[in-house]
């Protein structure tokens, strides 16, 4: 099983990805990305399927036209994980 990040940790991983926040109701971090339009906004949740599919670890995710929401939590270790952390690095990556 993996283990939630405590403090020190979670806010060392957020302090690498600085447009991610803390949430909580689940316990985990969140992003929101928006694109000039719904088909290019649709084009990068697949590319993120595809790389959470990859990691089996899957977002919590909503798309509103060109918005998209997404919150990552490792729901076995209670809150965020170093698998939350990775793959917000991964997905950061593709939005550039």
């Amino acid at each position: 099983m993996l283990a939630q990040l405590n403090d020190a940790e979670r806010r060392a991983a957020l302090a690498q990805l600085p447009q991610w926040t803390a949430v909580s109701g689940p316990d985990g971090i969140a992003r929101q990305f928006r694109f000039p339009d719904f088909v290019a906004a649709f084009g990068f949740m697949t590319k993120v399927a595809l790389l959470a599919e990859k990691a089996d670890h899957h977002p919590e995710w909503s798309n509103v036209y060109n918005r998209v929401d997404i919150v990552l939590t490792t729901h076995d270790a209670g809150g965020v994980s170093q698998r939350d952390i990775d793959l917000a690095m991964a997905i950061d990556a593709l939005s550039h």
